[in-house]
C-alpha cells in the first residue's frame, strides 16, 4: 500500500522531472517561435515559451518548499536538449517542430494531474490547485498545436498523438476521486458494521 511518504517522494520525483522539462521547452520554444513566418504564430508560441518559463518558477517554489532542489544531470540534459532543438526548428521545416510540441504538451498535461494527485496523497493540498492549473495551460497549449497541425495538407494524414480528454475533466476526474477517496476513508470495516447490528 501507498503511504504519504511514498507519495511525497513522488512527487518530488515528478516536480524534479517537470522542472527540467521545463527548461528545455521554453528553449525549444525561444527557437521555434523565431523559426516561424506568420506573425500571429511567432507570437502564439513566444506567449508559450513565456508560460512555461512561469511554469518553471512555480515548479522550483514547489521544490523548494519541499524541501528538495532541482536535478542537476536532468538540468544539464534539458539545457542541452532544449537549445538543440531550438536549433533544429530553423532547418526541419514547419510541419515537425509542430507536431513535437503538441505531442510533448500532451505528455505534460497528465504529468501535472499525476502531480497533483500525489500531492493530495502526501497531504500536500495547497499545491493542487497550482498543479492542476498548469495543466490546463499545458491543455491549452496541446490544443494550439494540433489545430495547427491539423492544418497542414501532410498533418491532416499523419497518426496524432493520443487525444488529451476534456479540458474540464482535469479538475472534476479528481474531485471525484478525492470524494471517493474520503468516503473509503470514513466507511467503517464490513466487519465491524455486522458487529454493531447485531
Amino acid at each position: 500500500m501507498t503511504t504519504a511518504s511514498d507519495s511525497r517522494d513522488e512527487l518530488i520525483a515528478l516536480l524534479q522531472l517537470a522542472y527540467s522539462g521545463e527548461l528545455a521547452a521554453a528553449h525549444a520554444y525561444r527557437g521555434h517561435w523565431h523559426s516561424v513566418r506568420q506573425t500571429d504564430e511567432r507570437e502564439s508560441i513566444r506567449k508559450i515559451e513565456e508560460d512555461e518559463w512561469r511554469h518553471r518558477k512555480l515548479v522550483g517554489e514547489m521544490l523548494a518548499g519541499l524541501g528538495a532542489g532541482p536535478s542537476k544531470r536532468r538540468e544539464i540534459r534539458a539545457a542541452i536538449i532544449g537549445r538543440t532543438l531550438g536549433s533544429l526548428c530553423h532547418v526541419t521545416g514547419w510541419l515537425a517542430p509542430m507536431y513535437g510540441a503538441g505531442k510533448l504538451e500532451s505528455r505534460n498535461v497528465r504529468e501535472y494531474e499525476t502531480a497533483a494527485r500525489y500531492a493530495r496523497d502526501c497531504g500536500c493540498f495547497d499545491l493542487i490547485d497550482c498543479l492542476l492549473e498548469m495543466a490546463e495551460v499545458e491543455w491549452d497549449h496541446e490544443f494550439y498545436f494540433r489545430s495547427r497541425v491539423k492544418e497542414h495538407v501532410l498533418g491532416r494524414r499523419l497518426p496524432l498523438w493520443p487525444q488529451p480528454p476534456p479540458k474540464v475533466t482535469i479538475r472534476t476526474s479528481l474531485e471525484r476521486e478525492s470524494i471517493s477517496h474520503s468516503l473509503t476513508e470514513q466507511s467503517p470495516p464490513a466487519r465491524a458494521r455486522v458487529s454493531t447490528a447485531v
